[in-house]
């Protein structure tokens, strides 16, 4: 391990990680940043989840919201939507198909 200029900031090898995880985890929960390198190249950093951060949430912004019920009248759910699957097409979801 190899502490750069800042103090709150550690270098350390993917194999050093590997086996240092859990304490590593810890010393970034107290504020450091850890990054980890392969190879001598930097490959990830780990930092400390904000406070209040307890869910992780996936947001895209590069496509506007889709309208709701834009294909009202296009598109049209049978009555037997939620029966249950033929015998011979559940055999593929059991790996038991030809």
């Amino acid at each position: 391990m190899s502490e750069n200029a800042r103090s709150a900031t550690v270098t350390v090898s993917l194999e050093d990680a590997e086996e240092g995880l859990s304490a590593l985890v810890e010393r970034a929960a107290a504020g450091e940043e850890i990054v980890i390198e392969k190879a001598g190249k930097p490959r990830a950093r780990l930092v400390a989840v904000e406070a209040g951060a307890g869910e992780v949430s996936v947001t895209t912004t590069s496509l506007p919201p889709r309208p709701l019920g834009k294909y009202r009248d296009v598109i049209r759910v049978g009555p037997d939507f939620d029966d249950p699957l033929p015998e011979e097409i559940m055999r593929y979801f059991r790996g038991e198909g030809d």
